[in-house]
């Protein structure tokens, strides 16, 4: 169940203090910075309050751990990409629709540090690994689900075959992400060349229609 930071981030924080939004946004600013820069572990309270232009217990007063400050960092980001999480197909032939969500499966679609910070929360798996449990929710599902209703949708209005297995399909379609960013290959034409590979195999086999005469 959300807290209520999440339902309302601009809630006071306990014991009434009034929030400084344009504050509070330097801070997380500053702290998703440090993610990725330095990595959970290495990052302080001091070396963010200082980027921030803020005291210790100014930060201190809004955020009692770094955990929470971080948890709070990462739903900033995962709030303006909840946009990005679904796929109108109204207007889309069914291979485009299917190569727009290949191409929104992308960690880097909305911040080109994700990578970098999948990286590092999953190096933090051992030490922290609420950290990357937090990802998998927010991150991950919301990508790979999203792939998954566009072939249901697909599925439904004829377009691809009833049989695929949609799970694996979109574990591979993410996987081509992490692939071409380990290999230093740029990641652009992933989701055409992705799609030119899996469509021919998932899409349904319309009858030919009779000639006449």
């Amino acid at each position: 169940m959300p807290s209520a930071r999440e339902t309302n981030p601009e809630a006071p924080r306990p014991g009434g203090r009034p929030r400084d939004a344009a504050l509070d946004e330097a801070i997380i600013l500053a702290t998703r910075e440090r993610l990725v820069r330095d990595g959970y572990s290495l990052m302080t309270i001091g070396d963010i309050a200082s980027d921030a232009g803020v005291s210790r217990p100014t930060l201190y007063r809004r955020w009692r751990t770094k955990f929470e400050l971080v948890v709070d960092a990462l739903d900033y980001g995962f709030r303006k990409q909840r946009d990005s999480y679904a796929v109108d197909l109204t207007e889309m032939a069914p291979r485009e629709a299917f190569t727009e969500a290949v191409r929104r499966l992308d960690p880097a679609y909305f911040n080109p540090d994700a990578m970098v910070l999948m990286g590092n929360f999953a190096g933090e798996a051992i030490r922290t690994p609420e950290l990357l449990g937090i990802l998998r929710e927010h991150a991950v599902e919301p990508r790979v689900t999203l792939v998954e209703n566009v072939l249901t949708q697909l599925q439904e209005s004829g377009d691809v075959t009833g049989d695929i297995d949609k799970h694996t399909i979109a574990t591979l379609c993410f996987g081509s992400y992490f692939a071409a960013f380990y290999r230093g290959e740029s990641r652009d034409e992933i989701p055409e060349a992705v799609v030119s590979v899996l469509w021919p195999a998932i899409a349904a086999r319309k009858p030919a229609r009779r000639r006449r005469g």
